[in-house]
């Protein structure tokens, strides 16, 4: 027993050394004419694309998996930390794992299961389940008109995922507005500009330094005088100076509070796959000073890290509503959590 925590000791010690300082700025997105926006491209099966995406995560986790019980004629508790290695490497963090693996133990003990070559499926039931029993709704809220504040720290992919949301939403028929209330660089408002053109939906803007909350105010007189369904407002991200974005972030709602309290709320943290443990610390930093609704998890297709999403849910209890699997239109999709694990799975 005492060799066992000892041992999840020295992982979570291990887990920890490997967490970097919160990513505040990474290389900014890079566009080019290829990402265009199209709706008339042919449609591939929602499940088959998401499959293919995540290939590199699957190989991660559920190919060393499959490595792992090859080596073992029965279940017993070497067997078990193996998996937690596994569990734990593929970016899930200690404490989702340890949740997972509690509740493994417990199946199997129940069950009286002795034959490692069931394990694996039993591991993709007990991850259905943890989420099931999370209870999060992954839609964007359905009352309209709706306001939704984009936040996220630069580079992440928040302003393509605006793009990508307003194009969606006008293709449904909707009335959609955008705001560039990240004044604090010049490149995100031209940035924006650009999306607000493929997207061919109208953005309000200022000139660079302008102050964020009165870019939401005039933002808000436009959507109420055309009756706009949907405002997406995109927001600076600047973790280095947590002080000054909770201050910014405090007016922008004061703003919203009174001059459309009508409207429905959103606040989307956008993070990028790709930096594993360190979106973690994002999530964590941006939950104290913003207080988001929900998730949009990007860039999910160049990354072995995907099995982040799932601390995020059950540690941080954010709801994952969009997963970026692609450049194109359709690859931003609402986030389905059993397909999710199906396609790591499959």
């Amino acid at each position: 027993m005492f060799k066992n925590w000892f041992k999840k000791e020295e992982k979570q010690e291990k887990v920890e050394d490997k967490v970097l300082p919160v990513q505040e700025e990474v290389e900014e997105e890079k566009e080019t004419k290829e990402d265009v926006l199209r709706f008339d491209k042919p449609k591939q099966n929602f499940f088959d694309k998401l499959v293919h995406s995540l290939v590199k995560t699957r190989t991660k986790l559920t190919d060393s998996i499959d490595e792992v019980l090859k080596g073992y004629a029965k279940i017993d508790d070497e067997l078990f930390e193996d998996l937690e290695d596994i569990l734990v490497s593929s970016d899930m963090g200690m404490k989702t794992t340890m949740l997972v693996m509690d509740e493994l133990r417990d199946t199997v003990r129940k069950q009286g299961i002795t034959d490692p070559s069931q394990v694996k499926e039993l591991l993709k039931e007990e991850l259905l389940k943890l989420i099931d029993e999370a209870g999060q709704s992954s839609e964007l809220a359905s009352e309209r008109p709706l306001i939704a504040l984009i936040i996220g720290v630069n580079g992440v992919g928040k302003t393509t995922s605006i793009g990508k949301l307003a194009a969606q939403q006008k293709a449904k028929g909707e009335k959609v507005l955008l705001a560039a209330a990240d004044t604090f660089r010049a490149a995100a408002i031209d940035q924006l500009k650009i999306w607000a053109e493929r997207a061919d939906v109208d953005i309000i803007y200022q000139q660079e330094g302008a102050d964020p909350a009165s870019v939401i105010y005039d933002a808000i007189a436009r959507a109420r005088k055309e009756e706009a369904d949907v405002l997406f407002c995109d927001t600076a991200g600047r973790l280095h100076n947590k002080s000054n974005l909770m201050k910014e972030l405090e007016k922008i709602d004061r703003i919203i509070d009174r001059e459309y309290s009508n409207a429905a709320r959103e606040t989307l943290l956008v993070l990028d796959a790709t930096t594993g443990q360190n979106a973690l610390s994002q999530a964590k930093q941006f939950a104290e000073v913003a207080n988001p609704t929900g998730i949009i998890l990007t860039k999910l297709d160049g990354t072995a890290k995907g099995g982040v999403i799932f601390p995020l849910m059950l540690e941080y209890n954010l709801p994952v509503k969009y997963i970026g699997i692609g450049e194109g239109i359709d690859d931003l999709e609402p986030f389905d959590p059993k397909q999710f694990v199906e396609a790591i799975f499959s």
